[in-house]
């Protein structure tokens, strides 16, 4: 069952919607990419895979009300990914001091600049906070010198026709000394319209969460 909730940060309210399936282990918190939110059907298609798996999921958008009416109109914020990594970071601080959700071990998932956010939180944050993150068609390069200290297990899907994004993951891999794995799905463009494209994104990125925040992590 999904429970909206209202995460209060310093300087900002932001919403989010909670899903935790009974004995869940783990809790992967999806950061958006530019121009996107909670209500992105792309990662609520993924985020269903991923509560089938039983881990729990939260979607949460990273800007207030007040920033997305901004961004609609500069397109700027999106692509602030200092605020963003903030963000994020703020946000897995918040799960960590909630009843319902101090106990599990935390996965990052993160699509187009969405995924460099997630990169540089979980670079910043203590290790073994975030144990693992998945980047869906990101940008994990405009994570730039944060990439060498990440420290948990990376996974990266691109779209085996999304030939420039491709380019720059695997530069932003060179970059990485953790744990990483670089998938292309073929056939796939940017945002994996293509039939059966994101169901296998959404098995990829919950096969990989579950090994590493499931019952048997």
């Amino acid at each position: 069952m999904i429970r909206a909730v209202r995460i209060v940060l310093p300087g900002a309210v932001l919403s989010g919607d909670l899903a935790l399936p009974v004995g869940t282990t783990g809790l992967v918190i999806f950061a958006h990419g530019s121009g996107s939110s909670r209500h992105s059907p792309r990662n609520r298609f993924v985020a269903q895979r991923i509560n089938a798996q039983g881990l729990g999921t939260l979607l949460v958008d990273l800007l207030t009300a007040e920033e997305e009416e901004t961004d609609e109109v500069t397109h700027e914020i999106r692509f602030d990914i200092g605020l963003l990594a903030r963000r994020v970071a703020q946000v897995v601080a918040w799960a960590g001091r909630q009843e319902q959700t101090a106990h599990l071990l935390i996965g990052l998932f993160g699509a187009s600049t969405g995924a460099a956010a997630a990169l540089v939180a979980a670079a910043g944050l203590p290790a073994g906070v975030v144990r693992t993150v998945v980047s869906r068609g990101g940008r994990p390069d405009l994570a730039r010198e944060a990439l060498a200290r990440v420290q948990c297990p990376v996974l990266l899907i691109v779209g085996g026709r999304d030939d420039t994004v491709i380019d720059l993951n695997e530069q932003a891999r060179a970059k990485m000394r953790c744990e990483t794995e670089l998938v292309v799905v073929p056939g796939a463009t940017h945002l994996f319209e293509e039939d059966g494209a994101l169901g296998e994104v959404a098995d990829l990125a919950a096969e990989w969460l579950g090994e590493r925040l499931g019952k048997e992590a």
